[in-house]
């Protein structure tokens, strides 16, 4: 079963558990898309679509061909992600509300895990305990490249990268604030804004073609191509089980009071994820590169 991690964090009736998801899922706009589904290992062993299958039209007695998709074996492995949270007892013991100091290191620890996802979602090369992102997923073939040195995107190129996601459009469309501002520049120019809506966080959300537009800070605005070194990307993304990316996760994201330490007057909580990342679909993700300023 597939769920938001938003939707997921209700199956758990620990209330701090619930407040560090709210806090995770609030702080990451991918985390508000992807959706996840539960390991009972540490890994999955999968068959990812490459090609789309075919048909053919035949006349009585032919002889059938099958047209097969062609598959890909491969296999997603669930890494951990967390860290730990100290609270000082002296502080603790003479706060005012030793709850509150609580919760605030909790909350920007679990902001810390929010931003940690996100970069592994885009840039996660598979090692160094990373899952593989966005950038090292996509395939040579569903990538729209602008040309040795980059160039400035325009209108078209963000229509053709839609397009190279089959079947169906993507369920978002990820790019940089750089990018964003030169895509609003290139609508202002034919008079068309883009569309907005508030999402269920409360949040405003921009819209291509009837797409969300979603911007992150680790989508880098430096990357070099050719001779140029103010180059991005924008990735265009399908999500769904057995359809495109997906999270993966073994339980939900835990709270586990490791206690008051030896070394140090302090007491700590120990907050971690066991999760990853897969593509079951090479036509699920399609990439812009050498994005370069409008």
């Amino acid at each position: 079963m597939a769920l938001l991690l938003a939707d997921a964090q209700r199956l758990t009736n620990n209330q701090f558990v619930q407040g560090i998801v709210d806090t995770i899922v609030t702080e990451s706009a991918v985390l508000q898309y992807l959706p996840f589904m539960e390991l009972n290992g540490n890994s999955l062993i999968y068959n990812q679509e490459a090609t789309l299958s075919g048909s053919s039209w035949y006349a009585p007695a032919d002889t059938w061909t099958e047209q097969a998709v062609t598959v890909t074996q491969k296999t997603a492995v669930l890494k951990i992600l967390g860290g730990d949270v100290d609270v000082d007892n002296f502080l603790n013991q003479t706060f005012r509300n030793p709850n509150e100091l609580r919760a605030e290191a909790v909350a920007k620890k679990a902001k810390a895990i929010a931003y940690g996802f996100n970069d592994a979602f885009f840039n996660g090369t598979g090692s160094s305990n990373q899952p593989t992102g966005l950038k090292n997923l996509v395939t040579a073939g569903q990538t729209r490249s602008l040309g040795t040195n980059g160039a400035s995107p325009t209108l078209d190129d963000f229509d053709a990268l839609i397009d190279m996601i089959k079947p169906g459009k993507p369920d978002a469309i990820f790019m940089s604030k750089r990018t964003r501002r030169g895509l609003k520049k290139l609508r202002r120019g034919i008079n068309n804004v883009l569309d907005q809506d508030i999402n269920q966080f409360g949040q405003r959300v921009e819209f291509y073609d009837g797409i969300p537009v979603i911007v992150d800070e680790n989508i880098s605005d430096t990357e070099t191509v050719g001779t140029s070194t103010d180059c991005s990307r924008v990735y265009a993304v399908q999500f769904g089980y057995g359809q495109g990316i997906m999270g993966l996760m073994n339980g939900m994201i835990q709270a586990d009071e490791v206690g008051n330490l030896e070394t140090k007057d302090a007491y700590r909580t120990r907050i971690k994820w066991y999760c990853g990342l897969v593509n079951f679909r090479d036509l699920a993700l399609a990439a812009l590169t050498g994005v370069r300023p409008n």
